[in-house]
């Protein structure tokens, strides 16, 4: 099984790289070696243009590997930093850049990063505008960074709060990882039509 994970900040010196990549060692430790992590800090995308549609050679280029890498994932995982209570422009323009099937029907953990004891806003606007056309389908559970500078730093948790957030952050991948079993078979039954109903509603 491979899990992507999307660091969603596009800052050079991002705290959700680094959660990201806590994330990516934990999904190592849970017996996920195949992992692919897509920074927006390391590798920022131009705003999305109507040459996506027409596979225009910019964005062979610069989406062409990157969707390739998001389409063999069975799950991902989105690290979002909460800017002005906000999801960054970034990452919303990632997932115009999401169609067809790169993510449709594979479940997806919600991580939201805060400086200070923010973290909520991203939660409820990824749940509600990412998953439309995308058919990004979010586990129920999510896991809100507070306090992120004090956070995930080190082998050892630094405090009771470090260490309860190390639990539910595990606890949250396997509930993932298991929900990347079940929605598999959703995908190999046929059922599913991107053709015939390439929008949702």
């Amino acid at each position: 099984m491979k899990i992507a994970l999307v660091a969603g900040s596009h800052r050079r010196e991002a705290e959700s790289a680094r959660v990201a990549q806590y994330i990516q060692r934990e999904l190592n430790t849970l017996g996920i070696s195949d992992t692919y992590l897509f920074s927006l800090s390391a590798n920022p995308l131009p705003l999305w243009d109507e040459e996506v549609w027409e596979g225009g050679e910019k964005w062979k280029t610069l989406w062409g590997p990157v969707s390739q890498q998001l389409k063999s994932a069975a799950a991902v995982v989105v690290v979002a930093p909460e800017w002005s209570g906000m999801a960054p422009a970034g990452l919303k323009n990632f997932f115009l850049l999401c169609s067809g099937d790169v993510l449709a029907h594979k479940p997806g953990l919600i991580v939201t990063v805060s400086a200070s004891l923010g973290g909520s806003y991203p939660v409820d606007e990824l749940r509600t505008s990412s998953y439309k056309n995308t058919r990004l389908c979010y586990i129920p559970d999510h896991v809100i960074v507070r306090n992120v500078g004090q956070m995930l730093r080190g082998d050892q948790a630094a405090d009771e709060h470090d260490a309860a957030l190390r639990k539910r952050i595990t606890y949250s991948l396997r509930v993932l990882i298991e929900y990347a079993k079940a929605l598999q078979a959703v995908r190999d039954s046929g059922v599913v039509d991107l053709k015939t109903f390439p929008y949702g509603m």
